[in-house]
């Protein structure tokens, strides 16, 4: 799925591949006599971007509490919100929680005596998923289980979080396509946006206000699960940054808290400019994540997807999940200016009900508002990993589950999905997995 766009140059490939090993190859402990991959941690997620975007695709699922998750993560926020509107971090363990250490003790967990080679201090916490199930039936009598998960926090590195503390789980999600995304004009999304319900027809899509650390100022948001992250390059130097604890100049700290001296006081990977990753090679991960391509849909003309495309507009699903939008100019991006795209989202926040609602605000996005996931490659996802997950904390084994979870202000759509025949719900699921 890591595919470049068709249409780059001989001399915009071997910079895609670029980026690509970068995403791929590991990072390291610090110091090492590679300065330009070391600076791991010191307290990290995934020593790579690719370990959690498998082929540039959705995360892998766990499904046994025993089997800690790779792909997805836990936000963390206290009440109330920072300078710019931001969510308030623990103070102890800050606003993502880290599950592994570049401690020796850490790394040699599982060999006896680890705990007298503690130099850079503990991971933050094993994260644990305990899947609870139930049942939705059809007003045919069909029935299809579905799963949620239970946080469940062991080996709390350094002490007990406040009492208030609000958890979120956040599943990684597919990278296809984010470049065309990003060219989307603001204008046009803002279009489909009715915070206020004006035209009463229940959907209430709403536009995140974020903090733009670059630009000094606030702007929409559009990337991120609760679309809380201006830019691709933010975004990538956000999970950088929160996932494998690499500073850069768009966030040149360490995701070390006052209450974790040993973490601030580890050696890092700095190089001249004071950062773990260059500027020459933040560059060209940005460039690759922008650059990556969209997956060809599957048998467009089959009979069945075409009824299926039908009964995805008819039961309300392109309301929120838009088809189309075109592209507008970039001059760094060349190869994806001026096109017309089918994403099938509108990059709008939703409220999807209480039966996702994480509790945990995010700038403007209420706990229960997500923004509208985009649809396209969704019908390989599983086809590249059995376990994949779909919607925001990986919950959804398939298509159908994830239909099947919409509340809020998609559960009329929901309704009249659960309303169809068995054949033609198959045939809506069938449209969507040839997108």
């Amino acid at each position: 799925m890591t595919q470049p766009a068709a249409n780059l140059t001989a001399e915009q490939r071997a910079r895609f591949y670029a980026g690509k090993a970068l995403a791929t190859q590991p990072w390291v402990r610090a110091p090492t006599l590679t300065d330009a991959r070391d600076g791991l941690g010191p307290l990290y997620n995934a020593r790579s971007c690719l370990e959690c975007h498998i082929k540039g695709g959705r995360g892998e699922s766990t499904t046994s509490v025993e089997r800690p998750p790779v792909a997805t993560l836990v936000r963390l926020s206290v009440p109330g919100r920072g300078a710019h509107g931001e969510p308030r971090p623990e103070p102890v363990y800050g606003a993502q929680l880290q599950t592994r250490s570049t401690s020796l003790s850490h790394q040699l967990r599982d060999r006896p005596g680890a705990a007298r080679y503690d130099d850079h201090g503990p991971a933050e916490a094993a994260v644990h998923l305990r899947w609870t199930s139930q049942t939705f039936t059809y007003p045919d009598g069909a029935r299809v289980e579905l799963r949620a998960p239970a946080l469940e926090l062991r080996r709390l590195g350094y002490g007990d979080m406040q009492p208030e503390t609000r958890a979120g789980l956040r599943h990684a999600p597919s990278m296809a396509g984010v470049g065309l995304l990003e060219l989307i004009p603001q204008e046009d999304i803002e279009r489909r946006a009715d915070p206020d319900d004006r035209d009463a027809d229940g959907i209430s899509g709403r536009v995140n206000i974020v903090w733009d650390p670059e630009a000094e100022a606030l702007r929409p948001g559009r990337f991120g699960l609760k679309a809380n992250q201006p830019s691709a390059r933010v975004q990538v130097a956000a999970a950088l940054a929160g996932d494998l604890g690499v500073t850069s100049s768009v966030f040149p700290d360490q995701p070390c808290t006052e209450g974790q001296p040993r973490c601030q006081a580890a050696p890092t990977g700095e190089d001249a400019s004071g950062h773990e990753i260059s500027e020459e090679l933040l560059d060209a991960l940005v460039f690759f994540t922008m650059s990556i391509a969209v997956v060809e849909r599957r048998a467009p003309e089959h009979p069945t997807v075409r009824e299926g495309a039908a009964l995805f507009e008819l039961v309300g699903c392109a309301d929120c999940h838009t088809p189309r939008f075109g592209t507008g100019d970039d001059p760094d991006y060349p190869h994806l200016s001026h096109q017309t795209i089918w994403p099938y989202s509108d990059l709008l926040l939703h409220d999807m009900g209480p039966a996702l609602d994480d509790g945990r605000e995010d700038h403007r996005a209420s706990g229960a508002e997500w923004r509208t996931a985009p649809l396209w490659g969704v019908g390989l996802a599983r086809a590249m990993l059995e376990s994949v997950g779909l919607l925001h904390d990986g919950r959804a084994r398939t298509v159908e589950e994830a239909i099947v979870w919409h509340g809020g202000e998609a559960s009329e759509s929901r309704e009249r999905f659960a309303a169809l025949d068995a054949p033609q719900r198959r045939a809506l699921i069938s449209f969507v997995r040839s997108l």
